[in-house]
Order: structure tokens, then sequence, then C-alpha cells
């Protein structure tokens, strides 16, 4: 299998230039400004892209990866989608409407772009993210927790429980 390599620094231009343009051609059909928003190259996994909030800020993240196997399409539709996500949290409030809701939508239809919430691509080649998993154990059987589940249960943030024998999941130990 050939491992896709990520979007180029000339391609990543591009991307960076065709989200600056499409958020322009909203602040254009509005008749509002729109601050420009960071863009990171650093998503990975089965996303081609993501708007997110996080720490006070805004950022459009893209999967370079993604990007290289299917640049033409996610320039077309990937771009857009993660516009719509900025304009629609700016215009209406993030909590406030659902993600792909009729004001997602509706600011996709005037981007011209189709309003599907996912893709399908083949992942063939893509580098993709793996949790690292931990075992624990029951009154019945073991389980493998994700290190996320794993990391909030040593925090003292969650508690699980078997879902056959209802006793609590503990830290297999060596």
């Amino acid at each position: 299998m050939k491992t896709t390599l990520p979007i180029s620094i000339e391609q990543q231009q591009q991307v960076l230039l065709a989200t600056t343009a499409t958020l322009q051609q909203v602040s254009e059909r509005l008749n509002k400004t729109f601050d420009p928003i960071p863009v990171r190259f650093n998503l990975h996994g089965r996303a081609a892209g993501m708007y997110r909030v996080a720490q006070g800020g805004r950022e459009i993240r893209y999967n370079p990866y993604l990007f290289a196997k299917y640049f033409d399409d996610n320039l077309a539709n990937t771009v857009p989608h993660e516009v719509a996500h900025y304009v629609a949290d700016l215009l209406y409030g993030w909590r406030s409407i659902k993600p792909h809701g009729v004001e997602w939508q509706a600011l996709m239809r005037m981007l011209g772009a189709e309003p599907s919430v996912t893709c399908c691509y083949d992942m063939e080649g893509i580098p993709q993210r793996r949790q690292r998993r931990i075992e624990y154990h029951c009154g019945c059987r073991s389980h493998q927790l994700t290190a996320i589940r794993h990391n909030k249960i040593q925090r003292g943030q969650a508690r699980y429980l078997c879902k056959e024998c209802q006793s609590p999941l503990l830290l297999k130990r060596p």
C-alpha cells in the first residue's frame, strides 16, 4: 500500500486563498464583514475538515492527507463546508443552532455547494490515528478502554461500569 503524502506548501496556499475567497463571497452576499479565521493543516483521521471553537478562539483545520488525495473535491466542498460553519457561528451563535441545521444549509446553498454532512473517501494510503487501548477488568471479563477513557478514570472525572455485570471497571495490574 502506497502512503499518501500531505499537500505541498503551494497547495496549502491555494487552500488558504480558497478559504479567504469563500469568506469574502459570503461577506459580499450578506453585506457583512467577517474577520479572517486561522487555518491549520493538522487534522488527521477520516474528516477532511473541522471548524473548531477552542480556548476562546476559532479555527478551521484541514486534513493535509485527504486534501492531497482528493484535492479538487475538497477545494470545492470541504472549504465552503467549514467556512459555512464559521459564518453560521458568527451570525447565530454556535450553541443556538444545529451544526448542520437549516442556517448552515442555507449558507452552503448561498455558496453554491451541496449541503452534505459527510464525505465518503477511500482511506487507503491515508495515515490513521489509532488510539492506545488499556486493559481493564470487571467481575466477568476484561475490557479494552481507549486512552481517553483511561485518563478520565485516572483523573477521577469518570467511572465506567460493565454492561453485563454492572461492576466498576478496574485497571488490570501486571
